[in-house]
């Protein structure tokens, strides 16, 4: 890529900042964190520096370096960059929330996102990077056909969506209550960053920002959590407050006799989040960009385990978050159980203190944001524009289409994160739909010889029939199917997981019914899938 455009993206990603930054605090400076100011803007600097050097195109770069950074990610960069990605303001926020509100028992995406990591690099890792596949849904594609896979993009680009705009509202909460700033205008101008460097470079830039946001996610977690745990009284103490004020639920493993039918929703829960976090761009992107079949494996492997470790801080500030007696230092406590981790980060420690927690969380929000933007970019232009609309599509028109869907995908979850309260339900929603819809559509894709079309569309129907007659609080869906265990107007029975179970068992019976007539497509090795056009300097 030229370096005059580059240089171009510079002027305009600084001046984009710098305005943003002054006009924002020209506007609210009533009651504007100035300090504050200045931390956020060096962070965006720092960030936006390193993915226009990181984005940049070396000589020998092949046609998938925008996509995939030429199937050249060093191992140690996969890891790191895996990690921050699940890593996210979701998951940050969220598990403090939860952790405040309703007690670890509840807190089940960090350690069923971590599983569903470790369960992806041991199945489906290796086979993926062996076939050398693009995206996620090209074994779908080769197994379904292109109008079929289409169908099974609804989920994968509405899951990213989802995510996105989820990891916006818990960066909108903080930024709101650390630097006085409103929640819109924090959504707005971090989402308007991420864009942009991620329209620039691609891959690489996604994953050398993810370091860097890594790095300071971790070091800013444990660097604050001392000083929190010394203001509760000790971990022993924080415990005996934390077991007095919710009982059973305050363990991590659930009790049936306690929890009554919502054990039940408690399995379904947990299987969607380590099942359902397996069907994702934004994770295969980076299996697939690695050098070989184990690095696949074990940067999988590797970076669950970060995931488990630095969930253990959040859910910490979470416990002391909810058994903090706010009266009695003044103070009216959290609007909201989204607005708990921030809301401890300002009142329970110093001010400094406070920056280095805002720093954490925008670091976490903006490693997800730009991978999250990025995957459903490329599933849009790779899996549904070029083999729909354009099938001679060369890799300078595909980045374009991919730049273009960026900005498309990047505000639409913008838009929707300013319509969420809880920062973890829609969150978990993430992999809801993933779970129910398109898991069964890829295990049957990758490992059922027989799989075919008529039995994925079938499928794919019979798990949307199941799934969306359970109704969803988040999305206002009413309940229209007699599942048993109704309470608070709220399903408890495992509908999801039957969903999920009966869209796999409908694939593999109606494709074994229907063999002779759509005799099923055997999954091949991708050759040279992007082509040059004549004028391409790539």
């Amino acid at each position: 890529m030229p370096t005059q455009y580059f240089k171009r993206k510079w002027i305009i990603g600084i001046a984009v900042i710098i305005c943003a930054g002054v006009g924002v605090a020209t506007y609210f400076r009533a009651n504007f964190n100035w300090l504050g100011l200045v931390v956020v803007m060096i962070f965006y600097f720092l960030i936006f520096a390193v993915g226009i050097w990181a984005g940049k195109e070396k000589p020998g770069d092949g046609p998938d370096s925008f996509l995939l950074a030429g199937r050249k990610l060093p191992l140690w960069v996969a890891i790191m960059t895996m990690a921050a990605t699940w890593i996210d303001g979701g998951y940050i926020n969220g598990t403090a929330e939860y952790a405040a509100v309703n007690g670890l028992v509840w807190v089940q995406a960090p350690w069923g996102y971590a599983m569903s990591l470790i369960i992806g690099g041991i199945f489906f890792a290796r086979k993926m990077r062996r076939f050398q596949f693009q995206t996620m849904l090209d074994p779908l594609s080769q197994r379904y056909g292109t109008k079929a896979t289409a169908l099974f993009f609804l989920p994968a680009v509405s899951g990213e969506i989802f995510w996105t705009a989820a990891i916006l509202t818990a960066l909108g909460t903080t930024f709101s209550i650390i630097l006085g700033l409103s929640i819109e205008v924090s959504i707005i101008v971090s989402a308007a960053v991420a864009i942009i460097y991620t329209t620039l470079g691609g891959l690489r830039s996604v994953a050398y920002t993810d370091v860097l946001q890594l790095f300071m996610l971790i070091v800013g977690l444990f660097v604050v959590l001392p000083v929190i745990i010394l203001h509760a009284g000790g971990m022993e103490t924080l415990w005996e407050t934390y077991l007095a004020k919710h009982g059973a639920a305050a363990y991590p493993i659930p009790d049936h006799a306690s929890m009554g039918n919502y054990y039940w929703n408690w399995w379904d829960f947990a299987l969607l989040l380590m099942l359902g976090g397996i069907p994702w761009q934004v994770y295969f992107q980076r299996v697939l960009a690695t050098k070989s079949e184990s690095a696949a494996m074990w940067l999988s492997i590797l970076a669950g385990a970060i995931c488990l470790i630095v969930a253990v801080p959040a859910a910490i500030i979470g416990m002391i978050g909810g058994t903090t007696d706010w009266a009695a230092l003044g103070l009216s406590g959290p609007e909201s159980g989204a607005a708990t981790l921030p809301y401890v980060f300002q009142n329970l420690t110093t001010p400094i203190m406070a920056l280095v927690g805002l720093a954490t969380v925008a670091a976490a929000v903006m490693s997800s944001i730009d991978s999250s933007i990025l995957s459903a970019s490329s599933l849009a232009a790779w899996n549904v524009y070029k083999p729909l609309i354009k099938p001679d599509l060369s890799a300078v028109d595909l980045k374009k289409i991919i730049r273009r869907t960026i900005y498309i995908v990047g505000v639409s979850a913008t838009i929707l994160s300013l319509k969420v309260d809880s920062v973890y339900a829609l969150w978990s929603l993430c992999s809801d739909f993933v779970y129910c819809l398109l898991f069964p559509a890829l295990v049957c894709a990758m490992f059922d010889p027989k799989a075919n079309t008529p039995g994925a569309v079938a499928g794919f129907a019979v798990a949307a029939f199941l799934r969306f007659g359970g109704g969803d609080p988040t999305l206002g869906l009413p309940v229209i199917l007699p599942y048993p265990m109704i309470e608070d107007g709220m399903v408890l029975f495992p509908f999801r997981t039957l969903s999920m179970i009966s869209g796999l068992i409908t694939i593999i019976v109606i494709s074994r019914i229907t063999q002779k007539k759509y005799p099923a497509k055997v999954l091949s090795m991708v050759k040279n899938p992007i082509p040059l056009s004549p004028d391409s300097n790539v």
